[in-house]
């Protein structure tokens, strides 16, 4: 893979959330983006995070109420039944090895959801949710203390993303346009370079 190709990588790395439910993700491979995880840089090399796959009909249904899913979408509580993810895969912090993971959160994230799009598979990555409760119906272990809830699926909308006006303060609210698309603003290069 070539710079070009890695950058149309990353720019299709979205976070997408509505999803063609239909179409399930197999537990192989789930577990086949979990162990890119492995191959992560990892502070102090602890490599103190689990993780909790969620695939189980049954699951999904009492995970997804617990989830918050788009800030600046006050008016939609999330996708609609036929619309909402495949799997969800729970970030989980061993604290029995760290109180602290430093960055490999992030990390491992972008290394789970890069490998995910190569498949065509896209999700958000939630951190607001009801911990306790995910723990409880998940049976999670008091141990491994849930940092993040990366939904997956393959994607039922558009995700595009447009350039601000390269202000300062300009608005760099997501939005989704009249067609239905959820657009995403970003800051031009010229104002995320100090100078």
């Amino acid at each position: 893979m070539d710079f070009k190709e890695f950058r149309e990588l990353i720019r299709s790395n979205r976070s997408y959330r509505r999803f063609d439910e239909s179409r399930r993700i197999n537990i192989k491979t789930l577990s086949e983006l979990i162990e890119l995880t492995r191959y992560c840089a990892s502070g102090r090399n602890l490599q103190p995070l689990k993780y909790r796959i969620v695939e189980d009909a049954d699951e999904r249904d009492k995970v997804y109420p617990l989830l918050k899913w788009a800030g600046y979408f006050s008016d939609w509580d999330g996708p609609a039944v036929g619309e909402r993810p495949a799997a969800y895969l729970v970030q989980c912090l061993d604290t029995t090895l760290t109180a602290n993971c430093l960055c490999d959160d992030g990390l491992q994230l972008e290394a789970i959801t890069l490998g995910a799009s190569t498949l065509g598979i896209h999700g958000v990555i939630i951190k607001s949710f009801n911990a306790v409760e995910l723990s409880k119906v998940l049976s999670i272990p008091e141990a491994y203390k849930p940092l993040y809830v990366l939904a997956l699926g393959y994607p039922a909308e558009e995700v595009l993303i447009t350039d601000t006006d390269g202000s300062h303060d300009a608005d760099i609210r997501y939005y989704r346009d009249e067609a239905g698309d959820h657009i995403v603003p970003k800051r031009p290069l010229s104002e995320i370079i100090i100078k």
